[in-house]
């Protein structure tokens, strides 16, 4: 059988091809996080919808899709105080395309005092803290107790009868009960509830006597209640005439910071991509405009300032909750 020569310009043409052409298929395939992202990026809100997590998100969506130019999927998979999504996070893709809210001290506590949470702390990239809600505690206007020593001096004298409300177990406001607790010597009952909507909505049905409830829900329902203190250092720029803990002698804060992560081992130029865009949407001005009226305080932290006061809070709440005797 006689082999019929190719034209030179066809063995040329051949020879660029083949050159050329593995470069190209590196560049679409292991090189994707140079172009990143180039499909929709689903963020994952570890808590129910309506809640705090979930309407930051919301408005930030719009701004996220334009700094990214693809589409923001939110899909909400609350359970176990947040851990239920971190765990699956932690398991997942470290591409870049599924993200997931970071709240503390939520991230912090559940592997610490859970055997198997599914995840680690360290198994998370922190990549951006946008916001801090403090924590108050209230009471329905139609209270008989109008301040915080009042309250304080009924659960004393009947421990366990003063039900309050808060979102999740080893979460933020499960702390904060314990912190008073601890500090007054009253003992309640924590009623929690898989989110910061719900745990309102028990509050204002009369289901429980107390609350313990984020900033931005003591502003939105403040006719319907007594606040009788704030879990900040000083007073609250948006409940000015609140009295903080520390103010009536209990010296502890209590708040819940805001933030996105990844899994640990997410490239680091996704990493930075994903913290310039939440940079360039926490410092929209209609986006900052929002959340500060609806009673949300605003936080700039990048990635590497976020990992570090992640680290910070670890070694702060390890303390606190060995002195509670809680690990």
């Amino acid at each position: 059988m006689r082999v019929q020569r190719m034209p030179r310009v066809a063995v040329v043409i051949i020879a660029v091809a083949v050159m050329v052409l593995p470069t190209t298929l590196f560049a679409a395939g292991g090189g994707e996080q140079g172009s990143f992202p180039t499909r929709a990026i689903n963020y994952v809100i570890p808590f129910d919808a309506g809640g705090q997590s979930d309407i930051t998100a919301q408005y930030q969506r719009e701004v996220l899709e334009r700094e990214l130019g693809v589409d923001v999927v939110i899909r909400h998979q609350p359970g176990a105080g947040g851990a239920l999504a971190w765990s699956a996070l932690s398991r997942g893709r470290a591409d870049g395309y599924t993200i997931a809210g970071n709240n503390i001290p939520h991230i912090v506590i559940q592997p610490l005092v859970r055997e198997n949470a599914g995840y680690r702390t360290e198994d998370l990239r922190p990549v951006y803290m946008f916001q801090t809600t403090p924590i108050g505690l209230a009471v329905a206007a139609n209270s008989p107790f109008n301040t915080l020593a009042e309250l304080i001096d009924h659960a004393r004298s009947n421990p366990g009868r003063v039900t309050v409300s808060g979102s999740g177990t080893h979460s933020g406001h499960h702390l904060a009960i314990l912190q008073l607790q601890y500090l007054s010597g009253a003992e309640f009952t924590y009623v929690p509830a898989s989110g910061a909507a719900p745990s309102v909505t028990n509050f204002l049905g009369g289901h429980t006597q107390a609350i313990l409830a984020n900033s931005d829900d003591l502003v939105q329902h403040r006719e319907s209640m007594k606040i009788l203190a704030i879990g900040t250092d000083g007073r609250f720029h948006a409940l000015p005439e609140v009295p903080t803990f520390m103010e009536q002698g209990y010296d502890f804060t209590a708040g819940i910071d805001r933030g996105v992560t990844v899994p640990a081992n997410t490239p680091e130029d996704i990493v930075r991509r994903l913290e310039r865009a939440f940079d360039a949407v926490t410092r929209d001005p209609a986006f900052v405009t929002q959340m500060e009226a609806m009673g949300f305080e605003m936080q700039y932290l990048g990635a590497d300032a976020f990992a570090e006061y992640v680290a910070r809070k670890q070694r702060e709440i390890s303390t606190v909750l060995r002195e509670l005797g809680e690990l």
